[in-house]
């Protein structure tokens, strides 16, 4: 097994491994013992299913969050210098995409150290392939504002995107928000622009589907307190 930082991902919600993850991730989950996680509860659990004999006591957990200093990331690839593989391992999906892990691969970059990236889900290439949109030109933006206003406004920059540049655009909202956002959405495109509703992406009850704004009237779909990500193109 060749040192070097290894981007782990992990299901994006409760599904089986088996489904969504190749065995070749497993084999190399298997020899690292340092792991930079997202949260090191559920990194925990996550190793426990990829192989209920791991001694999780064992491993070495560096917990990567909004009050870890860059110092402190870059103490977390020391184990690289001497020559033992690190994990990083996100809360869901691929880590470094929309995740904090992004600023680990910076630093490992920059210091010259090897990164591999593993296979496994992305709600975000998932969801742009089940579309229909457009998967040559498209943009992750992440979360929208959280004021109505604001929201709005970015709404309609956005479609316009859509329509200078033939681009799909993507973006995502906290499950409790969902409802609002849907609702601004229908508010604020065009009747002909074409809407996209993923959820519960590889999970049970697994929701995908494409409609016009003006389709999508009074036919919009319960998503509360589920993970939805919205795809808006022509």
């Amino acid at each position: 097994m060749e040192t070097a930082l290894y981007l782990l991902p992990v299901t994006l919600g409760n599904t089986s491994l088996d489904r969504v993850l190749p065995a070749y991730n497993k084999e190399i989950i298997k020899g690292i013992k340092h792991f930079i996680v997202e949260n090191v509860r559920s990194a925990r659990r996550f190793l426990k299913q990829v192989d209920s004999e791991l001694n999780i006591d064992d491993l070495q957990f560096y917990p990567l969050n909004k009050h870890v200093s860059p110092d402190d990331v870059s103490g977390y690839l020391r184990p690289l210098q001497e020559g033992n593989s690190v994990g990083v391992i996100s809360e869901a999906g691929c880590p470094a995409v929309a995740d904090p892990g992004a600023d680990v691969v910076a630093l490992a970059q920059r210091k010259g150290f090897r990164v591999i990236p593993l296979v496994g889900p992305s709600s975000i290439l998932l969801s742009v392939m089940a579309s229909g949109f457009n998967g040559q030109s498209f943009a992750f933006h992440g979360y929208l504002p959280i004021e109505a206003s604001n929201r709005i406004k970015r709404i309609k920059e956005l479609e316009q995107r859509v329509y200078e540049e033939n681009q799909t655009q993507i973006f995502i909202e906290t499950p409790y928000r969902n409802a609002k956002m849907l609702e601004d959405l229908l508010k604020a495109c065009r009747p002909q622009t074409r809407l996209c509703i993923a959820a519960n992406i590889t999970c049970d009850g697994e929701y995908i589907k494409t409609r016009s704004v003006k389709e999508w009237k009074g036919k919009t779909p319960d998503l509360s307190k589920i993970p939805c990500i919205f795809l808006i193109y022509k």
